[in-house]
């Protein structure tokens, strides 16, 4: 049964914030709210959360996973930028918008994709996901929370917590945030490709 957080969307309780992240820490699986949408987190290190995701949302081994991080100095740790993609990527963030680009070696293998060792990355201006990211002390393993049966993400904490509560271990509620997924740039090879058009505004990556 998952546990129940009802927070404020602008300025959130540190009490919950600090009861999730100690939850996180301990293997959890939680549904939170970001500035495009609900998505599943969980820490870097958990053992079991990308199989349960996989698992809950059908993915394959090609499904890049995001780690939403607290800044950009944080971001710069676990993805190698050049300087066009450091520019552009400082400008667009925070925001709504996913970038993929190489991972470095502080990625673990099991996050990044199996192929090309990308991964996705992005800072979210919703101060709950920035709350909890800080708080972690490190970027959050992150993927939209849209169901295999879905045509759109669930926008309502309460029907997350309905449909969900014996897949995750945890659920965050701060309102309704959209339904729209971030836009998503594959920076990839050394130049941007907008792959997905969601919440984030698309022309300055076209």
């Amino acid at each position: 049964m998952a546990r129940y957080f009802d927070v404020h969307p602008q300025d959130p309780q540190p009490r919950s914030i600090g009861q999730v992240v100690a939850m996180l820490q301990d293997d959890a699986l939680i549904a939170y709210p970001t500035d495009s949408c609900y998505a599943f987190g969980a820490s870097m290190d958990s053992a079991t959360a990308v199989e349960r995701i996989r698992r809950i949302r059908r993915l394959d081994n090609k499904h890049h996973f995001t780690l939403v991080c607290a800044d950009f100095a944080q971001l710069g740790q676990f993805v190698q930028l050049d300087n066009s993609a450091f520019r552009a990527i400082k400008a667009a963030t925070p925001g709504a918008y996913t970038f993929i680009l190489p991972a470095t070696k502080e990625v673990p293998r099991r996050l990044s994709h199996e192929k090309k060792r990308t991964v996705g990355v992005r800072i979210p201006e919703h101060p709950v996901t920035r709350a909890l990211v800080r708080e972690l002390g490190e970027p959050l393993l992150s993927s939209t929370l849209l169901m295999p049966d879905h045509d759109e993400p669930m926008t309502e904490g309460w029907q997350i917590k309905e449909e969900l509560e014996h897949l995750v271990d945890a659920v965050v509620d701060a309102g309704d945030c959209g339904t729209d997924p971030t836009t998503v740039v594959d920076w990839s090879e050394g130049y941007p490709e907008v792959v997905r058009v969601g919440a984030g505004d698309p022309s300055r990556f076209e």
